[in-house]
């Protein structure tokens, strides 16, 4: 008998230390899981007194262009695919509408919106086209000499391009950056398209079916292909970055082509940023390579001369799932820094390409480009700037401005001169120069 009893002591043990034991690990990670909900704060939501929703950010820029209807024109396209429909809406810009379609002007091509995140993206576009209205004005900027600039440039804007990711977003799908049905749009394009690397997230980066199976990229293909721009911007957020092709590949073009597309960012770095964007290649600057992106298909493909994607903004202190905060800014003071700083650039670019792709429709088989180079260009536009600052008067510019004019003049009268002497040396003489490569 006393042999059960201890029998039945030394059984109860096990199981009484096998139950406290259960109890401490379920009790530990209680507290583990309440601690970590503790540290992790709250997703910040949308704040729509800083925001538009893209209802009333399309019906601003419809009401802005039936006011300005001089200026502004805006097409809306719709496409459907196997039950999927989406909606383009495209502003565009020329001083005279009835110049639309001159082929002679300057032609830029900007988007916005792309990620359905990247809500500051839109907010931009539509301060430019409020700067184009006229009904907003940039600061310390001479409006006579951007009226002559914008007198020979036709601008399109794209200012939401993915309208139904948009829509998942206002929802409170507040990380979704794809389209209404999953589909990176800056994936769907042909170029080094479907490419996965050891990263491949599809929640992030699925890139549909087949090179352009969304509506949105069949639209924007269209658009580019009866366009035809000379200069293209694909703005997002997430960084503040200047990006040049490749986003395939950790490299950029080569050639002169190149050479100016750098030259011009990192002038666009160091006159509005302070130099802290990053500059350089998508694929080599971010970290990762992109495949399927639409600013490679713009530069390989359609052949634009200078394709851009724009980085505006990022918060790197902000959680990875915190994505309103990750990508926008969330308090008014550096929502208008940004805006503000970011249109600035934009009216710059324009200056500076509409310059710039001049020179490169003008060139001749003597490559007069190679006599008025970018580099001539910037010293210039340099000086202008400053003396834009300063207090110079207008009317100090516009002489300048002549000076510049009748310089090029010269130098054009110069090289004509120098064709007409080397056309009559005698062939005799000639035939012993040895010729050069241009």
């Amino acid at each position: 008998m006393a042999f059960f009893h201890r029998r039945r002591r030394f059984t109860i043990l096990p199981c009484l230390i096998l139950f406290y034991t259960c109890f401490s690990i379920v009790d530990c990670r209680k507290r583990v899981s309440y601690v970590s909900h503790q540290r992790q704060p709250s997703l910040t939501p949308v704040d729509y007194d800083l925001y538009h929703t893209s209802d009333t950010l399309l019906e601003q820029i419809k009401k802005m262009v039936n006011n300005h209807q001089d200026r502004f024109h805006m097409d809306t396209f719709t496409s459907t695919n196997k039950g999927y429909k989406a909606e383009l809406n495209v502003v565009t810009y020329c001083q005279n509408t009835n110049e639309i379609k001159d082929k002679s002007k300057i032609r830029i091509l900007l988007s916005f919106g792309q990620h359905a995140r990247e809500l500051i993206t839109s907010e931009l576009a539509l301060k430019i086209l409020y700067i184009l209205s006229e009904e907003q004005t940039l600061p310390k900027r001479n409006p006579v000499l951007l009226n002559k600039t914008l007198q020979n440039t036709i601008i399109k804007v794209v200012p939401i391009l993915n309208v139904n990711g948009r829509k998942k977003v206002e929802a409170g799908d507040l990380c979704e950056r794809r389209n209404g049905r999953g589909v990176d749009l800056n994936r769907n394009w042909s170029v080094d398209w479907g490419i996965k690397e050891k990263d491949y997230d599809p929640k992030e980066e699925n890139p549909g079916t087949c090179p352009f199976s969304e509506p949105e990229s069949q639209m924007m293909r269209n658009l580019s292909r009866s366009f035809q721009p000379h200069i293209w911007v694909n703005v997002h957020s997430g960084m503040e970055a200047l990006f040049m092709p490749y986003d395939h590949k950790n490299t950029t073009p080569s050639g002169e082509e190149s050479e100016k597309m750098k030259l011009m960012l990192e002038t666009l770095n160091h006159l509005h940023f302070d130099d802290r964007c990053v500059v350089g290649s998508g694929g080599g600057s971010v970290g990762y390579v992109a495949h399927g992106t639409t600013t490679d298909y713009l530069f390989e493909v359609a052949k634009v001369p200078m394709a851009f994607t724009f980085e505006i903004y990022g918060d790197e202190k902000a959680y990875n799932n915190d994505c309103i905060k990750l990508f926008n800014p969330i308090d008014r003071p550096t929502f208008d820094r940004v805006v503000n700083e970011w249109s600035a650039a934009f009216f710059t670019m324009f200056e500076m390409g509409a310059h710039q792709m001049k020179f490169l429709e003008e060139r001749t088989p003597f490559n007069v480009d190679n006599l008025i180079s970018i580099d001539d260009y910037l010293k210039g536009y340099l000086i202008e700037r400053k003396s834009r600052y300063g207090e110079k008067t207008e009317l100090l510019e516009i002489g300048l401005q002549e000076m510049r004019t009748y310089f090029r003049l010269f130098l054009l009268s110069s090289v004509l001169l120098m064709f007409m002497f080397c056309s009559r040396i005698p062939k005799s003489s000639r035939s012993i120069m040895t010729p050069t490569t241009p």
